[in-house]
């Protein structure tokens, strides 16, 4: 039988299951075993532990369910859960997003297939599977240098590399060796690196598509300035909304609808990253899930809409359906704290970095013992301010003096001595806003 108004949430955390009781909704979770002392969402209906990355356990599981309390709706907003999410929606018949699209998603390499299948070459680049060494010196050859080396099922800027020579190749595939077939390290995401790919590395600034997905129909919600460490992929900070002119903004909006076309996507949240290049906007990967590192509370922040709400409510007609990309009420931005290497020492501040007006959260994900290393990507890095304000540098401002202010993380470094972590991103080097189709950093890389 089926339940009105039940949610199956893939993986969740508790704020998730509390967003969606709030809407009145009927809890179900399926969590994954090592994700219950983190997350042991006690105000669920019912929660049942499975690897929900072991599709055939995660069937079993949801079938038992759907028999003895039935469910109307499948989410997930974890990125390990988004396959999971759309075989349920598939073998239950519920609509929304399928097995296939969602594997998209999450094969990078199978994104870029499906793109060019599609006639969509206008919004990416070419690609190729890396197995062997020589692979690398053929797509060197047919594509040239630099170009760029990811996981095709990766997350955060993780295993990613960039190739600019032989001597850097010669790194990469040492790397992509020891890291191909093993457990993501530096992270509590239950999936494994599953194979390697190459693609064209694309120069010009990076941002981000915001979407809202009704019945295939997509709506831009915000898109998002996004800057990196000049030595590695990481995001470093990042602020809304975007500094673009309307012909730069327009294009992402058309890019963004003609990616999710070709993507399959029907419903709900989707983090598409872009760079502008001279040929206008290029996707980079995208998620159909929100963004992490705070990429909803700068929503929240500047545009008063939270798409976790949004992803949870809509399959319901619990929220209203946008026809419109919105206006902006304001503007937030995200800044990062990084250190190392050492081991952190103490953590002060937070909760009154969390009181300061103007911040929308502050969260640290590391604490006293844990190990602190140079930052190869996102999982790197050691805490975030996020903040609101009335133009994306005063809310870079702000973010930022929070966390150099605030916020003390004391990190003993490998020398034996006490140095406190410090801003990804150093104030003083702003840049102007750029025209005619590209934006500049609010904050340059160190």
């Amino acid at each position: 039988m089926q339940a009105d108004a039940t949610v199956l949430l893939v993986g969740a955390t508790d704020r998730t299951v509390r967003k969606a009781k709030e809407l009145g909704l009927r809890v179900l979770v399926l969590q994954h075993p090592e994700r219950f002392t983190e997350a042991p969402c006690e105000l669920a209906d019912a929660v049942r532990a499975v690897d929900y990355t072991d599709l055939t356990a995660l069937e079993t599981a949801a079938r038992e369910l759907w028999s003895t309390t039935g469910f109307t709706a499948v989410v997930s907003l974890t990125e390990p859960g988004l396959e999971g999410a759309g075989l349920l929606n598939d073998v239950f018949s519920l609509g929304g997003t399928g097995l296939e699209a969602a594997r998209c998603f999450r094969d990078k390499l199978a994104m870029r297939r499906r793109l060019a299948a599609a006639g969509s070459g206008s919004v990416t680049v070419a690609a190729a599977p890396l197995t062997t060494r020589r692979d690398l010196d053929e797509f060197a050859d047919r594509h040239g240098c630099p170009f760029v080396v990811k996981p095709r099922n990766g997350t955060g800027s993780y295993g990613v590399f960039r190739v600019t020579g032989p001597e850097a190749a010669d790194t990469a595939w040492a790397a992509v060796s020891a890291l191909n077939g093993h457990r993501m390290a530096r992270t509590t995401m239950p999936f494994s690196v599953d194979g390697f790919m190459m693609e064209e590395y694309v120069d010009g600034p990076q941002f981000s598509a915001e979407s809202l997905s009704f019945n295939g129909r997509h709506v831009v919600v915000g898109i998002t300035e996004t800057h990196l460490a000049g030595d590695s992929f990481a995001a470093f900070s990042h602020a809304m909304p975007a500094r673009l002119d309307g012909a730069a903004q327009a294009r992402v909006l058309d890019a963004t609808s003609l990616f999710l076309d070709a993507m399959g996507l029907r419903d709900g949240p989707a983090h598409t990253e872009f760079r502008l290049s001279e040929r206008g906007p290029v996707v980079i990967e995208s998620h159909n899930r929100f963004g992490g590192g705070a990429i909803n509370e700068l929503v929240r922040g500047a545009y008063a809409i939270d798409l976790e709400t949004y992803a949870l409510g809509w399959p319901f007609g619990l929220v209203p359906e946008l026809t419109r990309p919105p206006r902006a009420r304001g503007a937030a931005a995200v800044r990062f704290l990084v250190g190392g290497p050492g081991r952190v020492e103490s953590i002060t501040g937070v909760e009154d970095a969390r009181a300061e007006p103007g911040v929308l959260t502050a969260e640290m994900w590391v604490k006293p013992g844990d190990t602190v290393r140079p930052v190869e990507d996102s999982w790197d890095r050691l805490g975030l301010v996020a903040a609101t304000a009335d133009s994306s540098e005063t809310a870079v401002r702000l973010a930022g003096r929070v966390l150099r202010d605030t916020v003390r993380i004391q990190v003993r470094g490998e020398d034996g001595v006490l140095r406190p972590a410090r801003l990804a991103l150093p104030d003083e080097a702003r840049r102007r806003p750029a025209q005619g189709g590209s934006a500049a950093p609010v904050a340059a890389a160190d």
